[in-house]
């Protein structure tokens, strides 16, 4: 079977969110499959190549293309051409990892990823250039015409059978999953721990949140709630590290942060790579991630597998994918947040038990096992 794959989002070289979903489910994908033939779709008038990752295997093969990019999505969505399927040729499935312009054959078998429909069920949290673009991009008209979603979780699931009535029979949940091997808890002696704590100037006690700086995540409720902490006297010490790439609408953060009488103590870091990440995760006293609402949340379960506490919003896939195994609060309220770091802080033990916890609720989520239900729904 030929199987295409947009691979439109791995043209950049920092890789978060859905381009980490999208490259180790590859990774794995084609570790696991050398019987059918992959086909890679990209397109971009400007050099990416370098960018794009380097799958070695004989059954895996680029196909790139450098029409003028707006009017190559323009066509897509008013003109339905070209349809992508017949510019790679000879294609039986064509899979995107997430939302994007497309045109498809219709006896081309599709399968597409939703990882979340934030956008329609909170669209106060974006600008209004995205809110546009995604009904510019009209989701809900783009999945009709999939054979198969593959969702991250039954929540985003759910929210697709409540919002756009579609049938749950279209629907598999396939969740996401961490690299182990990078994901773990890493001896304090080992000498990259102190490099990294150097290279990002990190300080000796510290709070962590790591995403993308943008209202969904509730950021300001993270440093209201240290700014809380901090009155105590027993937290002289302690420090917030927010780590992750601008996003929008984030001004108010910066300038939240800027207000605090502790800003000297609120840390901001931007992109951080994935060799780095853990060593950060092991240095850190809790993971602090609040969100409003989350189609998944990676950070969780790689804070989990690196030992490290978590606090998280008691909302969409959340408590799913935590199953008892963090502190969940209403972001809503920020009393609760307070209560929970605090809790975790005073208590040793307590602490303990969420670390315990947290790493056997990550060993559940492997990237092999993400990649054999994707080729078992592929070649179904």
């Amino acid at each position: 079977m030929n199987i295409g794959i947009d691979v439109r989002c791995l043209m950049d070289k920092h890789y978060s969110g859905i381009p980490e979903y999208s490259f180790n489910l590859l990774t794995n994908l084609f570790e696991l499959d050398n019987k059918n033939q992959y086909l890679l779709f990209y397109n971009s008038q400007q050099p990416v190549e370098e960018n794009l990752p380097n799958f070695k295997q004989n059954n895996v093969k680029y196909i790139g293309f450098k029409y003028p990019n707006k009017l190559f999505n323009l066509s897509l969505r008013f003109l339905h051409y070209p349809k992508l399927d017949q510019l790679i040729k000879g294609i039986d499935l064509f899979f995107m990892p997430n939302f994007n312009f497309i045109a498809l054959s219709s006896n081309c078998k599709k399968v597409i990823t939703v990882h979340d429909i934030s956008f329609d069920l909170y669209p106060q949290y974006y600008t209004l250039k995205r809110n546009l673009w995604h009904k510019l991009i009209n989701p809900k008209k783009i999945l009709a015409d999939f054979d198969t979603i593959i969702t991250d979780s039954t929540n985003t699931k759910n929210d697709l059978v409540e919002q756009y009535q579609f049938q749950p029979e279209k629907i598999s949940v396939i969740p996401l999953a961490i690299d182990h091997a990078i994901y773990k808890i890493i001896d304090k002696s080992n000498k990259k721990i102190a490099e990294v704590k150097e290279k990002y100037k990190l300080p000796a006690e510290f709070l962590f949140y790591l995403g993308t700086i943008e209202p969904r995540k509730n950021i300001t409720s993270i440093i209201e709630s240290f700014n809380s902490l901090k009155k105590q006297k027993k937290h002289q010490n302690l420090s917030l590290v927010i780590a992750g790439v601008k996003g929008w609408k984030y001004e108010n953060v910066f300038q939240i942060a800027k207000n605090s009488p502790y800003k000297k103590q609120i840390h901001f870091i931007d992109y951080i790579p994935r060799e780095d990440k853990s060593y950060i995760y092991n240095l850190a006293q809790v993971l602090l991630f609040p969100s409003y609402y989350e189609g998944f949340g990676l950070p969780v379960l790689e804070a989990q597998a690196c030992g490290l506490p978590v606090i998280c919003g008691l909302n969409s896939s959340l408590p799913e994918i935590t199953n008892g195994s963090a502190l969940l609060v209403n972001p809503f309220n920020l009393t609760d947040s307070i209560r929970a770091v605090q809790t975790i802080l005073n208590s040793p033990k307590l602490k303990q038990e969420l670390v315990n916890k947290g790493l056997k609720n990550s060993q559940k989520y492997t990237w092999q096992n993400t990649a054999k239900q994707t080729l078992k729904l592929f070649t179904l």
